[in-house]
């Protein structure tokens, strides 16, 4: 059961949210806005759109997450396209990156806003994640995207037991952002990274691993980061062999294993920026 201040987090969110009247939701597929946008719906119904962008930084399976969902809850959605290879100071990837994709991001979602006769915007960042490198919650801040969660106080932690707790059925499922946040700072984001990325971590996940992520460095190197209750199945010389042999087929030119495991916003250490 929730506890008694995770309980009025919720009841004031619904009281924000039912003072909007209509909403749009970014809808990523993630419990934090999977979280928001079921919300949203119990609150104003026929009222909440969910718009997802989509892009080769999305992952298909993603993709198919989303569209699931969302036809099974019966919510209203539309998919529009990002073309971010359009954007420079993207594509070169500097520190900031998220930024400049996150203005651009956020400008899409209003021009939908706009066409749908909606007003406000909102997003399912999170009281945690205002603690953390985040430049895209700035662009998207300075775009007038609402942030309920963050607003009302409530953390992820927060948001995985509350999702729990209202039926999200997918409140455990681990974080996937977007697939440029796999490749080094400084490293050029290309069409051909990226999927070498995704079709890395399908292989992985279809292995029976949960929490994965592919990371590219310099020099085409591959840094495979698991869940810490994972790394043991790496003993496994035949898995190992079959993982290495994969993973250069797919072009990359050396495959290593991070011994501390996943963890969130690895690339942002001092050690692995590179800004530009």
């Amino acid at each position: 059961m929730l506890a008694h201040t995770a309980r009025e987090k919720l009841e004031e969110l619904k009281r924000r949210i039912r003072e909007k009247e209509k909403l749009l939701v970014a809808f990523s597929g993630g419990v934090d806005s999977g979280f928001l946008l079921m919300v949203a719906h119990e609150v104003l119904g026929e009222k909440v759109r969910a718009v997802t962008i989509d892009s080769e930084l999305f992952p298909r399976r993603e993709l198919e997450h989303v569209k699931s969902f969302l036809k099974r809850m019966g919510i209203k959605h539309k998919i529009v396209q990002f073309f971010w290879q359009r954007n420079e100071d993207f594509v070169i990837n500097p520190y900031n990156r998220c930024y400049f994709c996150k203005k651009k991001f956020s400008r899409i979602l209003k021009e939908v806003a706009a066409e749908e006769g909606v007003t406000t915007i909102a997003e399912g960042v999170t009281l945690s994640d205002l603690a953390k490198h985040r430049p895209g919650i700035v662009a998207s801040e300075e775009e007038g995207v609402w942030h309920p969660l963050a607003e009302v106080g409530i953390t992820k932690n927060e948001v995985r037991q509350m999702a729990k707790e209202i039926g999200l059925p997918f409140w455990d499922k681990p974080p996937n952002p977007c697939l440029a946040t796999r490749i080094a700072y400084g490293e050029r984001i290309t069409r051909e990274k990226l999927e070498r990325i995704e079709k890395a971590e399908d292989f992985l996940k279809d292995m029976g691993f949960r929490q994965v992520r592919v990371r590219l460095h310099r020099g085409g190197i591959a840094r495979i980061e698991v869940g810490k209750e994972e790394i043991e199945v790496f003993s496994d010389a035949k898995m190992l062999e079959d993982i290495c042999g994969k993973l250069k087929m797919l072009g990359f030119n050396y495959v290593t294993l991070d011994l501390e495991g996943y963890r969130s916003g690895s690339m942002d250490s001092s050690k692995t920026k590179n800004v530009v």
